[in-house]
């Protein structure tokens, strides 16, 4: 074997403990599974049409995150996200959600821009048709934009995943359409204070549009 093909084994196990890792955190997110569900190396391999290797290496990542309990001699357990970490994300995600709107008035390019006032613009068009997953998708490319436009990929990376942890409450939340209006109508003040530039106000309106979701949350009891 040359080094161009251990070089292609390597990347080819790379991905496959990736899609595996994936899948199983997408599943404890989604609530798949629930607190304290035993997680069966065989089991999610047969499922997943892989051997327990990669299944053992994705738990074993996932519990680094605190999203799986392995306990020796047992095995592995979903953790989950408590109300309480759901409440810590959002509190967290307020304040980096306006310094990246903040950087990203520094970075953004005329090009994200345009893409995210696409987004604006269906995000409008879904809500009035109350196309609920659509506009979940499409509030996700926003923020992922803004992300991006921040050029940082330490904030990048620490947002996208909190985006993940929260992803059942925000498919709740976004299923109202008075929320999915209101959230719309803040995604545009933010481009808005964005496009000019304004540094302080974009990281005000990003900061109070975290904490509204918050409000929304706490009003239906989630």
């Amino acid at each position: 074997m040359d080094e161009k093909d251990v070089h292609k084994e390597n990347t080819d196990k790379y991905s496959l403990r990736g899609r595996v890792f994936t899948k199983i955190r997408e599943d404890i997110l989604s609530g798949k599974y629930k607190q304290n569900d035993e997680l069966k190396e065989t089991t999610i391999g047969q499922e997943l049409g892989v051997s327990r290797t990669p299944v053992r290496e994705a738990l074993r990542q996932l519990e680094l995150e605190g999203l799986v309990n392995i306990v020796p001699n047992k095995g592995a357990y979903v953790n989950g996200i408590s109300e309480k970490d759901i409440h810590d994300i959002y509190i967290i995600r307020s304040y980096l959600e306006g310094l990246c709107a903040k950087w990203a008035c520094e970075y953004i390019t005329k090009e994200q821009i345009d893409e995210l006032e696409e987004v604006v613009y269906l995000s409008e068009f879904h809500a009035k048709k109350e196309h609920h997953e659509q506009i979940v998708e499409l509030d996700n490319k926003f923020h992922q934009l803004i992300y991006e436009a921040s050029n940082s990929k330490i904030l990048n990376h620490i947002l996208s995943d909190f985006h993940h942890y929260v992803q059942r409450i925000r498919k709740i939340t976004l299923a109202s359409d008075l929320r999915a209006t209101n959230s719309n109508k803040e995604h545009t003040a933010i481009l808005d204070a964005i496009r000019q530039r304004d540094g302080e106000k974009a990281e005000m309106l990003a900061h109070e549009h975290i904490m509204n979701t918050i409000k929304n949350i706490s009003e239906r009891g989630l």
